[in-house]
């Protein structure tokens, strides 16, 4: 008979093969070497001679610590002789602030990114989880995010109809939950259409590494016959200015911190209403410089990004941008357009407004693009909109009409009309023309709008107004001389019933207000 002691071996032993305890352990030894580089790496060692982070150290960053719950952690290809496992896209819940949001993290160093370096569809299995759970959905994109390669024919011995791998699924969470792209290296084909197909994105490397294209640059020259760099076809700076990135970021961190800002302002889902903290700006609080903020003389222009901070919430002083609860949106293009995020009273809402320092604050197609779009945005989660007006009117001469600023500004007015959030609009100077009446009466007589003494408003700019209705007048004068002085007679007789207070007389303004009050009366706003 066997000893005592061989009989509890065996048992042990038996224990041991009845448990998954080695399953486990193979498991967590997979996991244990993907959390962590290989320094030898070809991939990893051009990632970092880039000085861009590696795929792991970015979600370090972005997240909250230790908060990153990751699936489908050993999803890739084996090679089980090295216990690796190659795969160029992480995924998981993660918290920023300590509110939940789903990422997909590209990892360029594996195969750029194409599909044939990991599971193609693994990325938008993690856009669909952001939908069903209702949490924002963030990007890290590098590479082709997922794209296909030639080598994929190879690998399956054929060729393929190409599918819209996964970017139905990206609409799909736009329609439910905040999404938004950190552009973090060369984002080509799938992954520029990922780049677009979001609320929000901007670049996090402003360097010769970061380039955006449908296609590079030797398709482009097999198909056009252009020779360009990389830089040429599609660098930062062509879609900073282009609208097709919305911000652009001095480094990878602060790439992150604009996302999490981005957010802090908006639900995670459009079934709630935006979040509102306590604020310690009183909505009582006035600014004696409004009073004399916008110029007496019309012409002159004046620095609407501080009459902002001057009536939005602050946490410090209103001299210091840093301290304001303003964030820009796409301040690199369509710039004659200001948007962006604010709080007022500790509740989150959009601000519109033009920038008169560029070509006079005349809105044209850029402008009429990023108004539509910054408007459906905060349409689309519930933020109210402040509508700050000082519009001369569309932009107008040959180059306007090449770029379609009429078509453009169309969209931007039917975005205004068709919103359902509440707008408050402040005419703080010009409201001239179409343009003028698209901004000044977003809503055709159902909004609430108020005016500052500066109003200065009409079908027309007096001063052009007057050239056109008197011109045969002003061209019979013998001199110039004379045609001068009777175009300031003219412009003297207009000046009585020029005066907002003319109009409000006969209600065609609502109510005309201190400037120093806007703040109290706008921080009265409501999310619907």
């Amino acid at each position: 008979m066997p000893s005592d002691s061989s009989s509890g071996r065996d048992d042990v032993n038996e224990k041991v093969n009845e448990s998954w305890a080695h399953a486990l352990s193979q498991l967590e030894e997979q996991k244990q070497i993907i959390r962590k580089p290989n320094l030898q790496d070809p991939g990893y060692i051009r990632q970092k001679a880039n000085n861009k982070l590696w795929v792991r150290e970015r979600l370090t960053a972005l997240l909250d610590k230790n908060s990153f719950s990751e699936l489908g952690s050993v999803t890739g290809k084996p090679i089980y002789d090295n216990v690796g496992v190659l795969k160029n896209a992480i995924i998981g819940f993660g918290c920023i602030n300590g509110r939940r949001v789903f990422v997909t993290a590209d990892d360029f160093s594996v195969r750029g990114g194409h599909a044939d370096g990991g599971i193609q569809m693994k990325a938008p299995y993690g856009e669909l989880l952001a939908r069903k759970w209702q949490v924002p959905l963030i990007r890290l994109l590098d590479g082709s995010s997922g794209g296909g390669s030639v080598a994929t024919y190879l690998t399956i011995g054929a060729t393929y109809i190409p599918g819209m791998a996964g970017l139905g699924k990206s609409m799909d969470a736009m329609a439910v939950v905040p999404v938004a792209s950190a552009l973090l290296g060369p984002v080509v084909g799938l992954g520029a259409a990922k780049a677009v197909l979001g609320h929000f994105s901007n670049v996090g490397h402003c360097q010769s590494i970061m380039q955006l294209f449908a296609a590079g640059p030797p398709v482009v020259k097999q198909a056009t016959f252009e020779d360009l760099s990389k830089e040429a076809l599609g660098g930062w700076e062509i879609h900073a200015q282009n609208g097709t990135v919305d911000n652009v970021a001095e480094s990878e961190q602060d790439a992150f911190d604009q996302v999490a800002t981005f957010l802090s302002y908006l639900p995670s889902s459009i079934f709630e209403l935006p979040p509102v903290i306590q604020s310690a700006d009183p909505p009582s609080r006035r600014e004696e410089e409004l009073l004399s903020v916008v110029p007496r003389r019309r012409s002159r222009p004046f620095d609407v990004r501080r009459l902002i901070r001057l009536i939005v919430d602050t946490n410090g002083s209103v001299d210091d941008p840093n301290s304001s609860t303003f964030f820009e949106i796409g301040k690199t293009w369509g710039k004659c357009i200001i948007t962006g995020f604010a709080r007022l009273a500790g509740r989150p809402v959009g601000v519109l407004t033009s920038d008169c320092l560029i070509n006079g604050g005349a809105i044209d197609a850029l402008g009429s693009q990023k108004s539509a779009r910054f408007t459906t945005l905060c349409d689309h989660f519930g933020l109210p909109l402040l509508n700050l007006v000082d519009l001369p009117g569309f932009a107008v001469g040959s180059v306007a009409e090449k770029m379609a600023t009429i078509r453009h500004g169309a969209s931007a007015m039917s975005a205004l009309y068709h919103a359902t959030i509440p707008i408050y609009t402040v005419i703080i100077r010009r409201a001239f023309g179409v343009a003028g009446g698209v901004f000044a009466d977003p809503e055709d007589g159902a909004g609430t709008r108020v005016a500052w003494p500066s109003g200065d408003w009409g079908s027309l700019p007096l001063e052009g107004g007057i050239e056109a209705a008197y011109k045969r007048r002003l061209d019979a004068e013998e001199s110039a001389e004379a045609r001068e002085k009777l175009m300031a007679d003219l412009v003297a007789n207009f000046e009585d019933v020029r005066s907002p207070l003319k109009t409000a007389n006969k209600l065609g303004i609502e109510e005309i207000i201190d400037p120093r009050d806007t703040r109290s009366l706008v921080c009265e706003v409501r999310h619907k």
